[in-house]
């Protein structure tokens, strides 16, 4: 079976997969915008779904506080394979299961506390990749309130190996590509719009990971899978990697079956 190779994380030492697992749906059934329902899986199918992302040459896992108890499956479910796994999480962004709704938080102190339960949620001494998770105020948050010195912070205590910002707005994007490792942004063939933050990464070796590469599912369609965005969403020179969410095993195999066809594999 042919597997997906890796490329360089922007200029960190991290080697990546072009494509990587969104786990929302392993903690998270509210709240979310996604075409159909769907019911979080057991403990069975959701080892069986990263083994098989692993088969598939898939190294990068993204995950969040925001994505209710999907760091803490993760902690056990990669128990014994952690140096196998490239994991991304976040901060500043908190669920309450509840009542549905997000509420957000970017001060140095919670920062801090959120890496550390975060650690202490995925079992490890560290975190491959950790993003501010914005609630839209990008530049506010970057400069004015004290997530990112957090995170700095934490990187050169080696709880951290790469910082970054999952964007909502190109100016935001452009700063975060400026200020740290690594940007997340939307980039589809429905929304273009972020197209001038890939285009600073891909001049300046920042790493961009793209979120909503199949518009949460509502591009894909039994016309034309996965094959089209993917091939966009790759198609730029600045990605380095697109993250999809998927708990049906197979449409993963699709999604990375699309990836090796998109970079002529």
């Amino acid at each position: 079976m042919e597997t997906l190779s890796q490329r360089r994380f922007g200029s960190s030492e991290l080697m990546v997969s072009p494509l990587g697992l969104g786990t929302v749906k392993l903690g998270r059934d509210k709240g979310v915008k996604y075409p159909e329902h769907f019911t979080i899986p057991d403990d069975k199918a959701a080892a069986n779904l990263i083994a098989l992302a692993r088969d598939l040459g898939i190294n990068l896992i993204d995950t969040a506080p925001a994505y209710g108890n999907s760091e803490q499956r993760l902690g056990t479910l990669l128990q014994g394979q952690r140096e196998h796994w490239v994991i991304c999480s976040k901060v500043g962004e908190e669920f309450d299961n509840l009542s549905g709704e997000s509420h957000f938080d970017f001060s140095h102190r919670h920062t801090r506390q959120s890496i550390e339960r975060s650690l202490d949620r995925l079992k490890t001494d560290y975190i491959d990749i950790v993003l501010i998770h914005s609630d839209g105020r990008d530049e506010h948050i970057l400069q004015h309130e004290g997530a990112l010195e957090a995170l700095q912070q934490c990187k050169q205590e080696g709880l951290i190996r790469a910082i970054g910002m999952s964007t909502k707005t190109v100016t935001g994007g452009l700063l975060a590509a400026e200020l740290c490792d690594a940007v997340m942004v939307t980039y589809n063939p429905a929304h273009q719009e972020e197209s001038p933050v890939l285009d600073y990464c891909a001049r300046h070796g920042k790493a961009a990971i793209l979120k909503k590469a199949l518009g949460s599912g509502h591009l894909i369609s039994e016309q034309d899978p996965a094959q089209a965005a993917m091939s966009f969403a790759l198609s730029h020179p600045g990605v380095t990697s697109a993250i999809v969410g998927t708990i049906n095993p197979d449409h993963l195999r699709e999604n990375a079956a699309a990836c090796l066809r998109a970079l002529g594999s």
